[in-house]
């Protein structure tokens, strides 16, 4: 198994932020996580270092016979120093908690991003894939592939009455989390947002923060996601999930389409300011700019703003957080710099992304 390095991950954007998934002017991505664990070790709260050694022996041994994780590459995370760990939370490849862990764990990521696996974290394993847009049948697919091929050379802890065992009880079952990364400014403006998402957690969903639980929401970006695993198949979650999320598209739509007809110059204006301001800015925290995109972002999807594309939107929302920028910028940073240099960093964006524009008209013409 190849060693990763986060510079290989830099080089790319993630697919999922490509901004090709059906309805990704709303849907950023559709996210399935699968938890298993090991017949023969206990859970990771109560392994020894050494059982934890030996979980991530086997589990690297079982993925290198993987077709599906032909092109992953390893990260150790007791030898990844501490902000290449917060650019693969950034990039949504592992949970927060995983990232500042100090027990022996890894993670196993494909070159694409779409596939990523935890392993040690709260659960002996954690599978990922994610993806652009309102697509949780590919996500599903894809998943599923390598879990079966794991699962002819591990031993999965499973039982006939609960399903698969996991450390948290509500993940027992099938073990899956189903997540879209959802984008409701117009239900915010609107007010229709505190309503919205009572309905959702009524019917047993949850909504959590930009980086999932225990994370703060950002840039009007939500992650609705199964509660319980227990109970149902995986095909049940998936279409309960989707067509929730469905429903919760409509409601945004008809929010939209209401604002523009009640308010659309106070929309326009507001879409517009934020655009100045990232094109002016010259100190820019990571909340400011989430805020600031959101009403970008809504452009966008409304039509009113075709100097930035959706996928150039996506991308630069990761490049700017705090380790990306560090990294990227090859020095470690108090948040005042960080602040001064996002600025930049955000203004040659639009502006090389503007001169793009111009220049695929012009030849057009």
């Amino acid at each position: 198994m190849k060693e990763l390095t986060v510079k290989s991950l830099l080089d790319s954007a993630s697919s999922w932020l490509d901004a090709t998934g059906p309805e990704n002017d709303i849907i950023l991505s559709s996210r399935i996580r699968l938890a298993r664990n090991m017949a023969q070790y206990p859970f990771v709260s109560r392994s020894t270092t050494d059982d934890m050694a030996e979980i991530l022996e086997n589990v690297l041994s079982a993925s290198s016979h993987c077709h599906s994780l032909a092109t992953a590459g390893f990260a150790d995370m007791t030898d990844m120093d501490e902000l290449d760990r917060k650019i693969l939370v950034e990039r949504h490849l592992i949970s927060p908690d995983f990232g500042s862990g100090t027990w022996p764990r890894g993670a196993l990521i494909k070159d694409d991003e779409k596939l990523s696996i935890m392993i040690n974290e709260e659960d002996h394993l954690r599978l990922q894939a994610i993806v652009s847009g309102l697509n949780m049948g590919t996500a599903w697919n894809t998943l599923s592939r390598v879990d079966d091929e794991l699962s002819v050379r591990l031993k999965y802890a499973f039982s006939e009455k609960y399903g698969y065992l996991t450390a948290c009880p509500t993940n027992a079952g099938t073990g899956m989390r189903v997540s879209v990364l959802i984008h409701l400014p117009g239900l915010v403006l609107t007010k229709d947002i505190d309503e919205t998402l009572k309905g959702v957690t009524q019917i047993g969903l949850s909504v959590r923060g930009f980086y999932g639980e225990g994370t703060e929401v950002l840039g009007n970006l939500f992650q609705i996601s199964n509660h319980t695993t227990l109970g149902k198949t995986e095909e049940e979650i998936i279409e309960t999930i989707s067509q929730v999320i469905t429903q919760i598209i409509g409601f945004e739509r008809r929010a939209c389409e209401t604002l523009l007809k009640e308010a659309r110059t106070h929309i326009e204006d507001k879409i517009w300011r934020a655009y100045g301001i990232l094109n002016h800015v010259r100190l820019l925290t990571s909340k400011e700019f989430m805020s600031l995109s959101s009403a970008v972002r809504l452009g966008i999807s409304l039509g009113i703003i075709d100097n930035i594309t959706m996928k150039s939107l996506n991308q630069l929302m990761v490049l700017v957080q705090p380790a990306h920028l560090q990294k990227l910028l090859g020095a470690t940073m108090e948040a005042g710099e960080r602040d001064f240099f996002r600025a930049n960093m955000v203004r040659e964006h639009l502006m090389k992304t503007r001169r793009k524009r111009d220049t695929k008209k012009k030849n057009e013409d």
